[in-house]
């Protein structure tokens, strides 16, 4: 009866959130997505992008008056304030006033947005009350400290006009004392200032450049056009590699957009390439969970120069904060690298390290690279093995909600990301012929599951899954940890209990039920874990829903932070975690060898076929097709036009592919 009870509820919460399901925008034929305005409608987004050198979170829609909204919130990494602490990269905000004026024969053009549309650059079309037409594309440079906006103005009547262009260049100076590299210019200018007579259909492209800079450096010469291009090349080079296919046109162009947000945010800092969150917050820096944890393991599959590279030089900086007194890492290396903090003491920051660490080592497939991680993988263990309780649990300080919410002194997540570092440290150590060391470590991961299932299993709110800690009894997010490590003795209970109403809402899961507080890292580890324990079709309808909503709903269109904390930014680490749901989650690639990958894929069953194409992990570039042939499943391995490996799949049997 309970059963069939829990089976109600969840019926009940998928009709539910279906039919509340809004989405302003849609798909182009082009990849990239849409928004038609409609009359009377008020609404305003903002999204970042980013570059090298710069950030910027965009406000943009259309206001009471339908007007356009055009705000833009520039954050400058290596431009360091003082305090240089975590929040010191220089910021500004320009809420329009900077913008040039536009006059139609001398009346001023009021404009009225009719289409936005992005995918990496934000491109805005308007209508005017004066016949001319005005299309924005807003793009940050790849490489330099600026962002551009590239007018491009018509006249869409039957008679000429006379159109000016007024604009007043802006200059900000920073206060010396208030800058670590002293004063810091931070200017906009716009090329093509001046007054035009445009006939019938002529045209005229402006060209308005923000940028900013330290008072001992010359100023640029910057070619917006050019600029342009050389955005538009990276984007193009992500949609290349990596490239999912599937019957699901949306869940395959949220990966794609994942792709692009969970690249670009890596800054060229003194300190080398760091992958940053952002969200307007945090830069020039690295955390254990958001980078070593969250988007490390992920960037082998997409053969990207800069993240691959930004990983490696992120577990070197862990690397210096190792010590014989066994005290931790910090939490954070940051200010590019000079500093640190770890003012929420050990969040279980060594588990996230050796987790990802070896993750990242078994994808990347290189052992050079995997000789140096070893210590620093081996050091994070041995930390560990001292925090052991005699029940032998993990302590840690906190979890990665550093006090959010209650933890206890021993809390699920940790002790489940350190089963999962000895699991991939020990395939680690047979690569790195360290055998003996490998089944200690297997030991090892056996000895925590155990202890972890004695310790954490328990009844919450009528589901036999775990409790997060000792004295916990609400049921929260990271009962989901277990299922994404391979540990699947209370799959049952916790599938229903993740999916019943006390944790799923229309906004993913809540962290905790009877709060409103939901992080998206939770709902996307929940998403990889149930297509780990093999819950397909009872997981497809919120995945799909999910993925509509971040791509096409009201907020878009990437995987967001938080809320109620953060105005649901679009820190970049959870677009990766968006993208391991589809390598790890749905097509099922666990590394374990330097060349060689345990695949358990689960094809929907509505769908006829799936392909993951021009993966670049383990050292190669390779593909994987997935089949429906009646009852069966049929894969396929290509790897430089040619099939290594053709199968028919056996019901919840990993393959192990050797490359």
């Amino acid at each position: 009866m309970k059963q069939v009870f829990t089976l109600l509820l969840i019926l009940l919460n998928t009709l539910a959130f279906s039919q509340k399901r809004n989405l302003f925008w849609e798909i182009s034929t082009d990849g990239s997505i849409t928004w038609k305005v409609k009359k009377s409608l008020v609404h305003s987004d903002h999204v970042e992008m980013s570059g090298l050198n710069i950030s910027s979170i965009i406000t943009y829609g259309v206001d009471k008056n339908g007007e356009l909204i055009d705000h833009k919130k520039l954050v400058f990494p290596m431009l360091r304030t003082i305090p240089n602490n975590t929040h010191a990269s220089l910021t500004h905000i320009y809420n329009g006033d900077e913008q040039p004026m536009f006059k139609v024969n001398g009346e001023t053009v009021k404009e009225f947005p009719v289409m936005f549309n992005q995918k990496g650059i934000l491109s805005v079309k308007s209508s005017t009350n004066f016949g001319i037409e005005i299309e924005r594309t807003i793009f940050p440079s790849v490489n330099k400290a600026a962002l551009f906006e590239i007018f491009k103005i018509r006249n869409t009547a039957s008679k000429s006009c006379n159109l000016s262009v007024d604009f007043l260049p802006t200059q900000v100076i920073t206060p010396g004392d208030k800058g670590v590299y002293g004063e810091y210019f931070i200017q906009v200018e716009l090329k093509g200032a001046g007054i035009y007579t445009l006939p019938p259909s002529g045209e005229v492209s402006l060209k308005m450049i923000y940028s900013g800079r330290k008072a001992c450096e010359q100023p640029y010469k910057y070619s917006p056009e050019y600029e342009f291009l050389k955005r538009e090349k990276f984007i193009d080079g992500l949609s290349e590699n990596l490239v999912l296919d599937t019957p699901n046109d949306t869940i395959d162009e949220e990966f794609a957009f994942a792709k692009i947000r969970a690249t670009e945010s890596i800054y060229d800092t003194k300190g080398g390439l760091m992958h940053g969150p952002g969200g307007g917050a945090y830069y020039a820096a690295i955390w254990a969970n958001d980078q070593a944890e969250y988007v490390n393991p992920f960037f082998p599959f997409l053969g990207n120069l800069n993240g691959n590279e930004s990983t490696i030089n992120s577990f070197r900086h862990f690397a210096r904060y190792m010590n014989s007194e066994f005290n931790p890492i910090p939490s954070s290396i940051i200010a590019e690298g000079i500093d640190f903090w770890n003012g929420a003491g050990d969040r279980g920051d060594q588990a996230m390290i050796a987790y990802g660490a070896s993750r990242f080592a078994l994808a990347y497939g290189s052992p050079e690279i995997a000789k140096e991680l070893w210590p620093l993988i081996s050091w994070c263990i041995q930390y560990l093995e001292t925090k052991k309780s005699d029940a032998g649990i993990i302590a840690s300080d906190s979890d990665e909600l550093e006090g959010r919410f209650p933890a206890g002194d021993y809390n699920l997540s940790t002790n489940t990301l350190a089963y999962g570092a000895y699991i991939s440290a020990s395939n680690l150590a047979v690569e790195l012929g360290k055998s003996d060391t490998a089944k200690v470590l297997i030991q090892r991961a056996a000895d925590l599951k155990l202890a972890i299932e004695s310790y954490f299993g328990a009844n919450v709110q009528g589901f036999n899954t775990y409790r997060y800690y000792k004295g916990n009894d609400k049921l929260r997010s990271w009962i989901c940890l277990p299922l994404t490590m391979g540990v699947f003795d209370r799959k049952d209970e916790t599938i229903k209990a993740l999916l019943s109403p006390y944790l799923w809402t229309e906004n993913g899961i809540l962290t905790e039920a009877g709060s409103e507080t939901f992080w998206d890292r939770s709902t996307l580890y929940a998403f990889r874990g149930l297509f780990n324990a093999g819950a397909t079709e009872q997981l497809m309808p919120y995945l799909s829903f999910y993925s509509g909503q971040r791509l096409l709903g009201n907020h878009v269109p990437y995987p967001v932070e938080a809320w109620p904390e953060g105005d649901q930014r679009h820190l970049s680490a959870e677009s990766g975690l968006y993208c391991r749901v589809i390598t790890e989650g749905l097509f099922g690639i666990t590394p374990v060898g330097l060349n060689k990958f345990t695949i358990l894929p689960r094809l929907p069953e509505g769908w006829g076929f799936m392909k993951l194409k021009q993966i670049n992990a383990f050292g190669k570039t390779f593909d994987i097709e997935l089949t429906r042939r009646g009852r069966n499943v049929e894969m396929q391995v290509i790897s430089s036009g040619k099939s290594i490996l053709k199968t028919k799949l056996a019901e919840n049997t990993p393959v192990t592919v050797v490359l």
